[in-house]
């Protein structure tokens, strides 16, 4: 007696059930994926030192550090002096034919007046205590400001305009910041940088520390 096997001339037609099925899904995985990348949170690359050394930034993005940003933080709550945040070029930034989006740490907030002193940043008089992320020996003058507008924004004291931030670098010796440029609307700002996850040794959360008015 022959076992039975199947008629390769069947007229049967294959069920092809799993490939619909796996088409949904793969679908479905992009367009969440597409979600959480324009509502919630990416991953981006530092291409420059600006940020150093809290953030390691190469034209290489294989030697850059590799952050993921939240992007809904904000459509909550207002971004606090000290956050390191993302954000599309300014006006300003764009007539100088800038398009990238920028990493720097907020540091003016709305209303604020502030100036540059003696190599310090001033809010409103008051000198601010950047020990927790700055050089101790390192200066935050406008003479840095060698290109873009002339003279630089902080060449005097000015006020911050409403839902606008001014922004720097902790690198400020190698930063085109906002010392140079002007401040950055709410509307601007992307996100949080919030965690580190290349390279795989740093991997973490990224501190981001609030500068301290004076006892």
């Amino acid at each position: 007696m022959h076992n039975k096997v199947s008629d390769n001339n069947s007229n049967q037609q294959p069920d092809n059930s799993w490939i619909a099925e796996l088409g949904r899904t793969v679908v479905l995985s992009i367009i969440l994926a597409l979600g959480i990348r324009t509502f919630v949170a990416e991953a981006r690359w530092i291409p420059s030192g600006s940020m150093e050394p809290t953030l390691h930034g190469s034209e290489n993005q294989w030697e850059a550090d590799k952050i993921i940003v939240d992007k809904l933080k904000y459509k909550f709550s207002d971004p606090h002096r000290g956050d390191i945040v993302v954000f599309s070029p300014t006006e300003e930034l764009q007539k100088e034919q800038y398009q990238d989006a920028f990493i720097k740490r907020v540091i003016g907030l709305p209303g604020e007046k502030v100036e540059l002193r003696d190599g310090k940043v001033y809010i409103n008089n008051k000198p601010l205590l950047e020990t927790n992320y700055l050089n101790k020996n390192l200066r935050t003058e406008k003479e840095v400001c060698t290109s873009g507008p002339q003279p630089p924004f902080l060449s005097k004291p000015v006020t911050i305009p409403p839902n606008s931030y001014l922004v720097l670098g902790d690198n400020r010796t190698q930063s085109y910041d906002g010392r140079c440029w002007g401040v950055v609307p709410r509307e601007n700002i992307i996100g949080r940088a919030v965690l580190r996850f290349w390279p795989i040794n740093h991997i973490g959360a990224i501190d981001n520390k609030t500068p301290l008015y004076p006892n």
